[in-house]
């Protein structure tokens, strides 16, 4: 080159070489398609005229596998230790896993397998219609006691990218394959929850994997890294507004889930130790009062007020709730949630 200018075999080879750039992103780009979105790492020399805007940001990073490590290892990626001040999106500590157990990959209670084929649909909670990014948000709100994700978001894509992963793998499996191994579904006693022999429940079985005070199993002694065994109340737990947090709906998970490896709990015992590791304190979400605009669609186990029946708010805490159940039948056949 000779004051500026470019000898002809020089521009051939440059042109070469942008041809062969933009060939080398269109199969990158058609391999990621082939794997459901799935990044192909390779080494990608870009076309000085490719785009650069968030969107194809999001199109380059936010794949499945992003999203199942933003599920098994939220606290790493999003939590309150993270290096980035602009990725603390969650409030606590917990991973999504927590509850989603095998990265929400396993059929049964808490399963992610079938999550996309609800959505979307109507939510009484929220009053309107709301999509699978929206759901996702609830849980950050309330069980992650965080913020809302940007819709946008490259962890917000790559969360729903992977949950449609799960859906799409599920329609493939064979009949056998998509039954849960669990005990028989949790069946609700007809009583209050008795908070004296939950805590006996949570102290023989419990209390080994999820501490005395139900502050959890560090990973180690770098909190980032997360917890073996959640906290279950206390700071570092999902807070009020959470679904864990009422009692019908821990008990159905802990009668199907724990303890871990070993689920053999009966309904009452499932049912005592959710109420007694619910009438603990954690995080108090704002704004709960905004909930369930129409009230009669409110779950008779909600543990928050205000409500459209005359029951006190200790009876949507613990039970029974067949007489709740029963006013709303009486009541033009509105039933809550």
């Amino acid at each position: 080159m000779i004051g500026g200018a470019m000898h002809p075999d020089q521009e051939k080879t440059k042109a070469m070489s942008d041809t062969n750039s933009s060939k080398a992103l269109l199969l990158t780009l058609a391999a990621s398609a082939v794997l459901g979105g799935m990044l192909v790492i390779v080494s990608i020399q870009r076309s000085p005229d490719m785009a650069t805007d968030s969107e194809s940001l999001v199109a380059l990073e936010a794949t499945a596998e992003y999203g199942e490590r933003l599920i098994r290892e939220t606290t790493r990626y999003m939590g309150q230790h993270q290096p980035d001040p602009a990725k603390r999106l969650s409030g606590n500590d917990l991973d999504c896993s927590s509850c989603h157990l095998v990265s929400g990959s396993d059929p049964g209670t808490l399963s992610l397998l079938e999550t996309a084929s609800r959505y979307p649909r109507f939510s009484g909670r929220d009053g309107g219609d709301r999509d699978l990014r929206d759901r996702i948000n609830g849980c950050m709100q309330r069980s992650m006691n965080g913020v809302e994700l940007d819709r946008n978001s490259i962890e917000m894509i790559a969360m729903e990218t992977y949950i449609l992963g799960l859906g799409r793998d599920y329609s493939l499996m064979s009949e056998d394959k998509k039954q849960a191994d669990e005990p028989p579904t949790f069946a609700e006693p007809d009583r209050k929850a008795d908070l004296v022999a939950g805590q006996q429940v949570y102290e023989n079985r419990c209390q080994v994997c999820h501490g005395a005070n139900g502050e959890g199993l560090q990973e180690s002694t770098d909190i980032s890294e997360g917890y073996v065994f959640p906290p279950l109340w206390g700071p570092e737990s999902y807070n009020n507004g959470a679904g864990m947090g009422r009692v019908l709906t821990a008990a159905n998970f802990i009668k199907a889930r724990m303890p871990l490896g070993q689920a053999d709990l009966s309904d009452d015992e499932a049912f005592d130790v959710s109420a007694y590791i619910n009438s603990k304190p954690r995080p108090e979400k704002s704004n709960l009062e905004e909930d369930y605009p129409e009230l009669f669609r409110k779950p008779v186990d909600s543990p928050y007020p205000p409500y459209a029946d005359p029951f006190p708010q200790e009876q949507h805490q613990y039970g029974p709730f067949s007489p709740i159940r029963e006013y709303y039948r009486s009541q033009n056949n509105r039933q809550p949630g």
